[in-house]
């Protein structure tokens, strides 16, 4: 059983329970979860309205949350809860199915033509993560259901079937109106809100494009350097130099200082070397970065360690900006890692307008 809400009003010496009502939050509320789909608890997106699946249903109200996971919201209306289940049960299996592009084309669809990266970014104040769609949640939205449809839905929670009931309360008391919320299945006591957790879509990659990281705390390096004589680097550990390392030749890379905007894109020109070994060119000659007047030390604490060692790719600039005027906008792509295969279109698009790129 849910937690029953319960209001009283105590503006007396006797509290008086406010009854709470079904009827008018019926015709009304998809349009209030529309508005304001944090009424649900957790930020989301809503990304489609009435959606119409490939098996012939509709779905009231498609969203996705801050970890790219899917949620279906299902209004009871006048069908019996049960009914309402097993429809839902049945959309589960067609949103498993959305590939990344999919859920992109919908929010599309149902924002006319508004960016998804940048709607997500405004919600969740970060870009969209990578794989969208690796797990999707069923919401059935009621006043009430049976016992049968509550021993239903605790049963298949029980056992990993990503399927709860919403309650609402509609209240309303010498003329204001109040809404509360339970759930059926307690989010802190069952797997159901994390469950159908499978291997996420992603964006299909260019097979060119690499993010790079660029940070510059702690002094460990500077964008003035890494601008004046091409190339990027990072150390520190084995975490921050090995996807650094991987970068391939002739890769395209799109660098970015983290808390400032995307500086450059240069096209990679040398393997990675450590910084006591690497190279640049200078002048068409091939210089030893070391030896060049430089404003970051490139060295971390054990230099002799080569795990914590410094990594130095050379780059070939095909735009590279000062730090003053680096790229920011709400949805581009950003990472923690100091290198990864750059999938976000949006990112691409923005960066090749704003650097003038070909393609």
């Amino acid at each position: 059983m849910p937690v029953e809400v319960g209001l009283w009003r105590v503006d007396g010496d006797v509290p008086e329970r406010i009854r709470s009502t079904g009827i008018e939050l019926e015709t009304q509320l998809e349009r209030l979860i529309e508005q304001d789909p944090d009424i649900l608890g957790d930020p989301l997106l809503i990304i489609g309205r009435q959606v119409s699946t490939s098996t012939g249903g509709i779905i009231d109200l498609l969203a996705i949350d801050g970890e790219g996971n899917l949620h279906v919201l299902e209004l009871k209306r006048d069908r019996t809860p049960r009914d309402v289940v097993a429809q839902v049960l049945d959309y589960g299996s067609w949103v498993a199915s959305l590939s990344n592009q999919d859920v992109r084309d919908l929010h599309e669809a149902y924002a006319a033509g508004a960016a998804f990266d940048v709607a997500f970014s405004e919600v969740f104040g970060q870009s969209p993560p990578e794989d969208l769609n690796s797990s999707h949640h069923l919401t059935v939205v009621a006043h009430d259901a049976d016992v049968a449809t509550e021993r239903i839905v605790n049963y298949l929670s029980s056992y990993a079937v990503p399927v709860n009931i919403l309650f609402f309360r509609y209240f309303e008391d010498d003329g204001r109106r109040y809404l509360a919320r339970s759930w059926l299945v307690s989010e802190t006591s069952t797997v159901s809100r994390t469950a159908g957790r499978r291997r996420g879509t992603r964006e299909e990659w260019n097979g060119q494009d690499w993010y790079v990281s660029f940070g510059e705390e702690g002094g460990h390096r500077n964008w003035d350097d890494a601008r004046t004589y091409g190339f990027v680097s990072a150390g520190g550990g084995l975490w921050f130099s090995r996807t650094l390392r991987a970068l391939p030749l002739g890769g395209r890379v799109f660098v970015y200082i983290p808390q400032t905007g995307y500086v450059a894109v240069g096209e990679v020109i040398g393997e990675a070397h450590a910084f006591s070994e690497a190279e640049v060119i200078i002048d068409g000659q091939q210089r030893p970065l070391r030896e060049l007047p430089l404003q970051a030390s490139y060295r971390h604490s054990d230099e002799d360690d080569a795990t914590t060692a410094e990594y130095v790719v050379p780059v070939r600039w095909i735009s590279a900006l000062p730090r003053e005027e680096a790229i920011s906008a709400s949805g581009l792509f950003a990472n923690q890692n100091s290198a990864c295969r750059l999938r976000n279109s949006f990112t691409i698009e923005t960066l090749t307008k704003a650097f003038e790129l070909d393609t």
